[in-house]
Formats: C-alpha cells, structure tokens, sequence
C-alpha cells in the first residue's frame, strides 16, 4: 500500500458515476487530508471522469478505471464502495486482507443477520450475487456506520456498513425515545418523503420528470427494504425486538427526505420542552444533528448540501403521541458526507473534517 508524498490518506471510490459517487467525489477532492487517487467503474472504464460530469474540470484530473482489487490495495489507504447491492460483499474481503480500510455505502455490511440481507434483497434483477455469501467472518466485523449512536466503534473500524438513507433519518429522530424509554416502541410509525435522486442515476420510468412532477405517491408499502434496517437497530436501542410500520413516499423534489415519526409516550405528561431538553442532551456531542427550538419544524432545504440533520419536535396531549420530524439531505447525511464522516473517524481525524456546514440558500 502507497503512501501520499505530501502525507495525505490515499482514497479510492468504486462506483464514481452514481449520484452517490460524485457527491464523493466533490467531498474528497476538498477534504483537507486526502488525495483522491483512483475511480473505478464498469461501464464508464476508460472515460476521464470529467466526461461524466464535465462541471468537475477545474477539480478532477482523473480517469475511470475498471475495478482491479490489487491496484486498488496497492495505492488506497481506504476505499468507498458505491455500488449497487450485492457487488461489494465480493470485494470487501480482499480488500481488508490487502491493509485497506472499506465504507460500503451498500447494503451488503448493515446487517447482523446475513438471513435477514438475504430475505429482502435476494431478488435483485434475478440475479445470484445476494446468495451464498462466503464472507460471514467478515460481514461480522462490520460496524453500522452512524457516528451518532456508535461513534466509539466506527473509530475501531476496518469495514463500515454506511446506513441506508431513510434510516439515517428515521434513527436520528427515534433513538432517544427508545434509548431513553420515552415511547412504546410497538406505536413506532414512519412516514417519510424522499427526493427522486434517491432512486440514482439510472434511467427509470417513474423517475421522468412527466412521471414524477406534480405528484406524490407513496412506494414499498409495507415491504421497503430499508424496514429491516431501521427494525435492526430499533431493536439494540429498545434491548428487546421491535417493529415499525415505514412508508416512504416519492416526492417531486432532486433531493432531501423528510421523516415524520409518531409515537405514543409511556408519560402522557411529558411535554415538549421537556423532549427538547432530553433531545439537547442526548445529541450534545454530535456535531451534525440540530435539534430545534420550540415550534419550529424542519425543512429540507435546510440540509441540502451539508451533512446536518435538522429535528423538530411537538407532543400532543391529546393523542398522548410525541411527533418528531427529522430531516437531511439523502444524498449528504443519507450517503455520501456521513460515509466521510465514519471515514474521518477511521482515521483518527475530527469528525467535521471536510464537511460542509451550510447550505445553499434559496
């Protein structure tokens, strides 16, 4: 493995072309301690990456390459893959016996139970690259990689499943309730909406601007592959298993996903200064959540561009529910950025490294 002749970390992504692989691209090329050295690609090999995306003239001189684990071990310190599912468990292994650090940005590392993966992703195109899995050993070294809830791990980390995007929102607003015992983690509901850049980059019917403008519908309801995911870790937080109802919705918007988690309290007599405060101190060492002050709810244009989550809290006495909305950028908080910020944990950097902290406005 090579070292950068100016100290930097050597950096590869695999999957460059994707929504999810230029935002990447666009944080590592600005990241203070890295040099990006290697893109790698199937069907784009052979382009220069400004081709692909020719608004990256002036900041990347590189050419996708096809996807060579020796070369990749040879020059990356660590390596993001993201890639569609069921490709990275096949590169992960070599990777990390070679001495470089993995972020999946996948599926393929988020789960404890390789059944579970198996159960709802299995289908993918009629393809066999979901079964079999060789690679249990490890699949169990994996961290799920939210800083907010294992920072401590992921600091320890070779290989991090990076969270799915509906989680990372979903979570982010559940986890003091159920890590605090604030709800009845069997009244969890999720409705969340979703920007259409969350279904990447490949050409989709639905995903036509005639198709997708002007309308809002809901998806996968009752059996979106990212249940599981928020099930998974609802459980750790709860101490005993628990399931959700989750619905997502497209919404005719590029980017961002708005949670609206409901809830009923074990205290019907907590109010929402008093979750505000809960929340305050649950998140006080996490520099990418803001926790908003009393009747003020968030907005996805808030978080475009960065890696912050935005929460929103009210109670309604009433219902005796607690009602929080959680929102952040998909392709940022959701992708790209938090897969950065495990990646600046790895590496003994500060968590922030690199990030941008405000958004584009309006």
């Amino acid at each position: 493995m090579s070292d950068s002749s100016a100290g930097k970390i050597t950096v590869g992504i695999v999957g460059a072309s994707g929504y999810g692989g230029v935002q990447l691209v666009r944080l590592l090329t600005q990241h203070p301690e890295v040099e990006l050295v290697y893109l790698g690609g199937d069907s784009s090999a052979g382009q220069p990456y400004t081709d692909i995306y020719p608004h990256l003239a002036d900041s990347v001189n590189l050419t996708v390459e096809p996807v060579d684990l020796s070369a990749i071990a040879e020059r990356c310190q660590a390596v993001f893959l993201s890639l569609p599912n069921g490709l990275a468990h096949t590169m992960a292994p070599t990777l990390l016996e070679r001495g470089c650090k993995v972020l999946d940005l996948s599926a393929d590392y988020r789960f404890e139970n390789l059944n579970t993966y198996q159960a709802w992703y299995g289908g993918d195109s009629g393809t066999d690259r979901f079964a079999n899995r060789t690679d249990q050993v490890t699949a169990a070294e994996a961290v799920y990689g939210l800083p907010e809830l294992f920072r401590d791990r992921i600091r320890d980390a070779r290989l991090v499943g990076c969270p799915g995007c509906y989680p990372t929102a979903s979570l982010l607003g559940i986890a003091p309730l159920l890590k605090q015992g604030l709800a009845q983690p069997e009244t969890l509901i999720i409705d969340a909406k979703s920007g259409t850049s969350g279904g990447g980059r490949v050409a989709k019917t639905n995903m036509l601007l005639a198709e997708a403008s002007n309308s809002l519908g809901a998806y996968g309801v009752a059996r979106h592959r990212h249940t599981p995911e928020i099930e998974q870790i609802c459980t750790h937080l709860a101490r005993h298993d628990v399931t959700v109802q989750f619905t997502p919705h497209l919404i005719p918007m590029v980017r961002g996903i708005l949670a609206t988690i409901y809830a009923t309290l074990r205290d019907p007599g907590l109010v929402r200064d008093d979750l505000l405060t809960i929340y305050s101190a649950f998140y006080r060492a996490s520099p990418w959540v803001t926790v908003l002050p009393n009747g003020t709810y968030p907005q996805t244009k808030w978080a475009w561009g960065t890696n912050r989550c935005y929460i929103g809290l009210e109670t309604d006495p009433r219902t005796g529910r607690v009602i929080v909305m959680s929102a952040i950028d998909n392709l940022m908080k959701g992708q790209a950025s938090q897969a950065v910020q495990c990646f600046n944990l790895m590496m003994g950097l500060d968590e922030d490294l690199g990030l941008p902290t405000t958004t584009f406005y309006p």
